[in-house]
């Protein structure tokens, strides 16, 4: 029996979770399912395309998720799918209160952040005097996904009574990324952040490690957001500015990610960073910060990039890891293809709708 599967997310503008979702709605075999990508925002908004000419994707065109609870229902109604499965936490617990009108229906909910670090960074006001709609609403979902061990722990601590249903699954590595050629030597470094100018991101310690290289780079910047201006003003100050050039935004990250020679985290806090695992899939080596979210399941140490604990022991890894060859690209890609890769990922998930239905 074919089984129908709504996907639901906020936009399809530049972001992991968008991404991730889109990516598995696309890919799911089509004789056992037919998926439907439902998408809050507007489709002028678009920022890439999704390719699979047998998804069905509907734009309900509102500005804001909290607008969408009537056109959502309506949608849900309309194709009756024995799971619905949405990312990006306020969603997610708009989408649970609306599982207590589809009883047959199993709802699903992606997280994508650590919630008890992301709290620290996050500029949202509280709002329904403080009450944890989470915890209600919760209640009424047939499974969580958490992307990590960090984001599971984090989870769990908060919300015990949600365990027996709460799930890892990680993300996968989506086509575009394939094996770099060997770039030939260079003199001058190349390096490269992917991601939102937001303070998480930690760009700011990044920049502050590159103002104490004393060799020869440059740095490529790709996103936008809220921290712009400030990053500008702090890479002036710096006096770096003129080694840095930034891309607000583009499809084709794969490129870049293989024209450089180091990819450089400073996130505080992560979900499941896809810039990351997607780097090491072209085999560009990762210097990343320990930080909560998965940086520690994902770099192996030597072999596909380093995890440093503070400023210091970063700029000294940044000193000693370009200093010489140490990395070869093959091993980086087989870290993370081999339990990140399409297969193995899309195989969680299906095992994962599967069980969830047949309870049902």
């Amino acid at each position: 029996m074919i089984r129908k599967i709504i996907f639901v997310i906020p936009s399809l503008r530049a972001g992991g979770a968008e991404r991730v979702m889109s990516f598995l709605a696309a890919n799911l075999p089509k004789n056992k399912y037919q998926v439907s990508l439902i998408v809050i925002g507007h489709k002028k908004d678009q920022a890439y395309s999704v390719e699979s000419n047998d998804l069905e994707i509907v734009f309900l065109g509102k500005d804001k998720i909290s607008d969408a609870f009537l056109s959502l229902f309506k949608q849900i109604k309309k194709r009756r799918p024995h799971l619905v499965i949405s990312s990006i936490s306020h969603l997610n617990i708009m989408m649970s209160f609306m599982a207590c009108f589809f009883l047959k229906t199993v709802f699903i909910a992606r997280e994508a952040n650590v919630d008890r670090v992301r709290k620290k960074y996050s500029d949202r006001k509280k709002r329904f005097g403080g009450i944890n709609l989470k915890k209600i609403g919760y209640r009424f979902l047939g499974a969580i996904i958490c992307q990590s061990q960090d984001m599971y722990d984090g989870f769990i601590s908060e919300y015990p009574k949600f365990r027996s249903k709460t799930y890892i699954i990680n993300n996968p590595i989506t086509d575009a990324f394939i094996l770099k050629h060997n770039n030939a030597p260079n003199p001058i470094q190349h390096f490269i952040t992917v991601g939102s100018l937001h303070p998480r991101k930690g760009h700011d310690r990044i920049l502050r490690m590159l103002s104490k290289y004393p060799h020869p780079f440059k740095y490529t910047i790709i996103g936008d957001g809220v921290n712009k201006e400030k990053l500008a003003k702090m890479a002036k100050s710096l006096n770096i500015s003129e080694k840095i050039n930034h891309i607000p935004h583009t499809s084709n990250v794969a490129k870049y990610l293989a024209q450089n020679d180091f990819y450089l985290q400073g996130s505080y806090v992560e979900g499941f960073p896809n810039a990351v695992i997607e780097s090491c899939a072209v085999g560009t080596p990762v210097l990343a910060f320990d930080a909560p979210g998965g940086i520690n399941e994902i770099i192996e140490n030597g072999i596909n990039g380093h995890v440093s604990v503070n400023e210091e022991e970063y700029l000294n890894n940044l000193r000693h890891y370009t200093s010489s060859n140490h990395f070869n690209t093959q091993e980086v890609r087989s870290s993370v293809v081999k339990r990140y890769g399409k297969k193995i990922i899309l195989g969680k998930y299906e095992d994962l709708f599967e069980n969830m239905i047949n309870k049902k």
